[in-house]
């Protein structure tokens, strides 16, 4: 092949942080017009070779070619000013600004000084819908569903007119539906001529959308494949260096008596006026995993802070084993018996700024195991910190003391989970679990989830993704515009009629009953 037809080289780059080879001695080669995959598990160093192609970080060794010609990018600036555009794993978007400010920040176009909006919004408008990326451009980023940050972040691009386009996991975040309309929006931009590297752990994706793929372990190199000559199997086997287990494995569901009962749940809205929630009423039973399915924005977001404690409810009740919980605190919820993995791990998941160890000892260095007469033991926080990290394999470059803010969204994910599985606590409440995470992790995950259902305690599980909804449950309940509209057995139903039902195109059910 002609080295010209590559518009971007990374040759032989090599990234280090303090105890950690990120990259080591890699070298990827985009060709003009396609759609090439980055793979990996986390923490093997797929985003920090996207972040020195962004300019956010500076490499140790190696170099940069754009159309055969050597560069340096030492900022996003550079990056941009070279046709690079970046969509972040964690969006980079001003919470109070609304969704034109956000777009055109840092772009602005000036007459005499002077901000040119209307310009700017008819432009992004025409991008908005060239694309299929309708959004409010009204809205404060604040007020809108992640799915919706998701298209801002890649209008942001649209509108710098950028030729290479770089998605840092853009479906982590997404519904089905979303998934399909972004995966058209990227084969749209292939065709227009644009060159996409797009960095995912979910394997149906790549074959569905990409030309070729790129596999990075630990740091390291492993192969690049064209996705028409491979298969989903021999990508997770490069991937983690083992053959991985695709399907959950399950026994039969023995379900015991009710750990957690809603009654006619009510929960404002952050949005409008009506609630978010509205007169909602099922039982989560010893022994189970109940699923609430629903594309994102029907309310699953305000259930869960609703049962959780983090918003107020505007009315019904929560009894957990046996105590009604409706008014009270966090603190008192979590020690009623609830353990929640939470849809936003930088918001509520994790102290960003505090250690690994502190992290994982959250909610329990009150107990005696952790303290002595109000002072931290300091050396069994860090005795147990080690031995979590060791099971639930989450990879850093400090062990214990690394900060939290410095690890990969997957192993800040793993850490998460880590902590509340580890609690034992007879509800585990978890939102999107596996977001983020590679097959490997993923595997590990739901098999975790199914032990503690084996175990006897009451799992909630909260999921976007269909596939993980139709072979985790027991049991679906599909929540639409704030009500439960179906109830369904998963071993009787199908991925299309359960997307029916998220879509609001069938109900089974009437309002207020009590799915027990």
């Amino acid at each position: 092949m002609n080295q010209n037809d590559y518009i971007i080289e990374m040759r032989n780059i090599t990234k280090i942080f303090p105890g950690i080879v990120a990259n080591d001695d890699i070298t990827l080669q985009l060709r003009r017009g396609e759609i090439h995959a980055l793979l990996g598990e986390n923490g093997a160093g797929k985003s920090t070779l996207m972040s020195v192609l962004f300019g956010l970080y500076q490499p140790e060794a190696g170099r940069i070619l754009k159309n055969g010609e050597e560069v340096k990018i030492q900022s996003p600036n550079d990056a941009t000013a070279l046709g690079i555009g970046m969509v972040h794993q964690h969006f980079q978007l001003i919470d109070v600004f609304t969704v034109l400010d956000n777009i055109i920040l840092g772009a602005e176009t000036t007459k005499l000084g002077f901000l040119q909006k209307k310009q700017a919004r008819a432009q992004v408008l025409a991008l908005s819908e060239k694309y299929g990326l309708a959004v409010d451009l009204d809205a404060k980023v604040e007020d809108i569903t992640v799915g919706m940050q998701q298209r801002v972040e890649i209008l942001k691009m649209l509108y710098r007119d950028n030729e290479i386009l770089i998605f840092d996991e853009p479906t982590a975040v997404l519904t089905p539906q979303e998934i399909d309309e972004l995966m058209k929006i990227m084969k749209g931009f292939a065709a227009d001529g644009k060159s996409i590297l797009f960095i995912t752990h979910k394997l149906s994706e790549i074959m569905a959308v990409a030309d070729r793929v790129t596999v990075l372990r630990k740091g390291k190199y492993i192969g690049t494949v064209n996705t028409s000559e491979t298969t989903k199997e021999e990508l997770s086997t490069m991937m983690v260096g083992r053959p991985v287990q695709l399907e959950v494995v399950k026994g039969e569901c023995k379900p015991g008596a009710p750990i957690l009962s809603v009654r006619n749940l009510s929960v404002p809205s952050h949005l409008h006026k009506k609630p978010a929630v509205r007169n909602v009423s099922f039982d989560v039973r010893a022994g189970e995993i109940l699923c609430i399915a629903g594309i994102d924005g029907n309310g699953q977001t305000e259930l869960v802070e609703g049962i959780t404690g983090l918003e107020k409810v505007s009315g019904g009740s929560i009894t957990l084993c046996d105590k009604e919980i409706t008014g009270t605190s966090v603190r008192r919820r979590s020690d009623a018996g609830m353990a929640h993995i939470p849809a936003d791990r930088h918001k509520h998941g994790l102290v960003l700024s505090n250690t690994l160890e502190e992290n994982i000892v959250l909610q329990r260095f009150r107990e005696k195991q952790f303290q002595r007469h109000g002072f931290i033991r300091f050396g069994e926080v860090r005795k147990y910190a080690d031995e979590l990290i060791e099971r639930f394999d989450v990879r850093s470059g400090q062990g214990a003391e690394t900060v939290a803010r410095s690890m990969s969204g997957g192993n800040q994910q793993k850490a998460i989970i880590a902590r509340e599985v580890d609690r034992e606590k007879p509800l585990l409440i978890a939102v999107q679990p596996t977001r983020g995470l590679d097959v490997g992790a993923i595997e590990y995950i739901h098999a975790a989830l199914v032990k503690e259902r084996d175990r006897g305690r009451a799992v909630l599980l909260v999921s976007l993704e269909l596939d993980e909804v139709m072979s985790l449950a027991d049991r679906i309940l599909v929540l639409y515009e704030g009500e439960i509209v179906g109830e369904l057995n998963p071993k009787e139903t199908t991925a299309e009629e359960l997307g029916l039902y998220m879509a609001g195109a069938k109900r089974n059910v009437g309002e207020g009953k009590n799915h027990a």
